[in-house]
């Protein structure tokens, strides 16, 4: 993957901007259906690159760009009655092609244009020349939610078809995208990019947010609608039509897009003193058979997909389950209060694959992690496809009645032969009695231990431990689950062990 974390990170430095400023250019009729008439109309049509703003914005330092900072006074609808404000990202380094914005009020829209005034900046920061490819790279929603009077932000779009968001009392951590194409393909990805965005104004008192978006890629072009509500979860409900150019036959649906370097699992390979450095910790999976799936994360030294065959998911979502500062001991990434990311898809989605790629890593300024659907059908090129599906944004977005997975740990079976799985499962009344738990381990691969399950006094669960011998394999994928009076108590543990 080429688009760094670095990157995307750059976006939480750039502040706010205008609200009388914004009103330039004649008012025009909107509604979603001309951003579907828009992205069928970009379809019939070759694709046609962007052009980059002018090489000394692209020149710009990180520490330069940095400190060039949306003024928070210049924040569309900024001290109105409004609901919600706006703030706008200035282009450069990472971010040469900029996106449209407009406002949409009483179904009318009006362009928002760029003015760096809206601006401050820092000394170093050279003269940079003002033309009309100059635009925004993105934009950030703020409204009320920790300080009564005093607007917070909570959601980005910044860089590709990228976005994130969080919950009360969290901080940005995993991304989601419009679209993932080729996603660990050898002939490289493809990232679709929103090229123009529309922010309906929301009324006094109203509690969601409307934006929609205008996406556009050489194999494929989208309308996007979100439905945004800020809270303790962040909601986003998507409506998107895509118009593919060309078959596709590797098309990645709601993905996520998340950090994963070492835990107890792999700690031995990195010399730090956190305990772990993760975005994520799992990918949670409800399957359409009603199964819980939960799939800890890795950081392989081989490139590593994992596909989840399914009909009709019910959800699936990378979650940061270690909440508490002790967990990775960083006073700056904190990365306790990164947020875990729920896909609920809305209708029937078919047959296919909830997919995970895992991307061998050495430092945390890369995402590593993508999972998304895939569906088993390509999609053809003139078709026509409608999606609806909910994101939601927060410290635990989806909990079910199963006992959940809440560390994963490996090591040498220093008592035998072969590997150690260490497996802790949160209390739970369905735990109460381990005399009553029967164990279920197994590998298509190598030979396991039947288990040991004991009450961990620290954590107040069940602990399930096992062996398995990988031989001179390179990869075992496992599966262990507790189960009581021959039902489900605790969720499916699923891992692929490498070498």
């Amino acid at each position: 993957m080429n688009f760094t974390r670095r990157a995307f990170l750059a976006s939480s430095t750039a502040l706010a901007l205008a609200p009388a400023a914004y009103a330039t250019g004649g008012e025009t009729p909107f509604s979603r259906d001309d951003v579907i008439a828009m992205a069928r109309d970009l379809a019939s049509r070759d694709y046609a690159e962007r052009e980059m703003v002018p090489q000394e914005w692209q020149d710009l330092t990180y520490q330069q760009y940095r400190s060039i900072r949306f003024r928070l006074d210049r924040a569309l609808w900024y001290e109105t009655e409004t609901p919600y404000n706006v703030d706008f990202f200035s282009p450069g380094l990472y971010f040469p092609r900029t996106v449209k914005v407009s406002t949409v009020e009483d179904g009318m829209t009006k362009p928002v244009t760029f003015d760096l005034a809206m601006f401050n900046k820092s000394d170093d920061v050279p003269e940079l020349p003002i033309d009309d490819t100059l635009g925004f790279s993105g934009l950030r929603l703020r409204t009320e939610m920790h300080r009564p009077g005093e607007t917070d932000e909570f959601c980005v779009w910044q860089g590709a078809s990228y976005f994130r968001a969080i919950g009360l009392h969290e901080v940005y951590g995993l991304s989601a995208r419009g679209l993932a194409l080729k996603t660990g393909d050898p002939d490289g990805e493809e990232f679709p990019e929103f090229v123009r965005f529309w922010l309906e104004r929301p009324k006094p008192g109203q509690r969601n947010m409307v934006v929609h978006a205008l996406m556009d890629s050489p194999s494929v072009t989208g309308a996007y609608q979100f439905n945004v509500t800020a809270g303790a979860d962040c909601v986003m409900d998507i409506e998107a039509t895509l118009f593919p150019r060309t078959e596709l036959p590797h098309v990645g649906i709601a993905p996520g897009t998340s950090m994963f370097l070492f835990d107890q699992t792999n700690h031995s390979r990195f010399d730090d003193f956190r305990p772990a450095v993760h975005d994520s910790h799992g990918l949670l999976i409800r399957n359409g058979a009603g199964e819980v799936l939960w799939r800890p994360l890795a950081n392989p030294t081989r490139l590593q997909i994992s596909s989840f065959v399914d009909t009709n998911p019910r959800g699936f979502g990378l979650m940061q389950r270690k909440r508490e500062f002790s967990d990775y001991a960083d006073l700056e990434a904190n990365y306790h209060k990164r947020p875990g990311l729920w896909v609920e898809p809305n209708g029937d989605w078919g047959k296919g694959t909830v997919t995970l790629v895992e991307i061998p890593a050495d430092q945390e300024i890369y995402d590593n992690i993508v999972a998304y659907w895939r569906p088993m059908e390509p999609y053809a090129a003139g078709s026509q496809i409608d999606l609806s599906y909910r994101l939601i944004w927060g410290e635990e977005p989806q909990r079910t009645p199963m006992a959940r997975v809440i560390n994963t740990a490996m090591g040498d079976n220093t008592f035998g032969e072969g590997r150690l799985a260490v497996i802790d499962f949160e209390p739970s009344d369905l735990l109460d009695d381990p005399e009553a738990m029967t164990i279920f381990v197994s590998s298509p691969h190598a030979e396991t231990s039947d288990g040991v399950l004991q009450r961990n006094p620290d954590t107040g669960g069940l602990r399930l431990a096992f062996s398995f011998e990988p031989a001179d394999r390179t990869h075992v994928e496992l599966r262990a689950q507790l189960l009581k009076d021959k039902q489900p108590a605790s969720e499916v543990w699923l891992y692929r062990w490498t070498s």
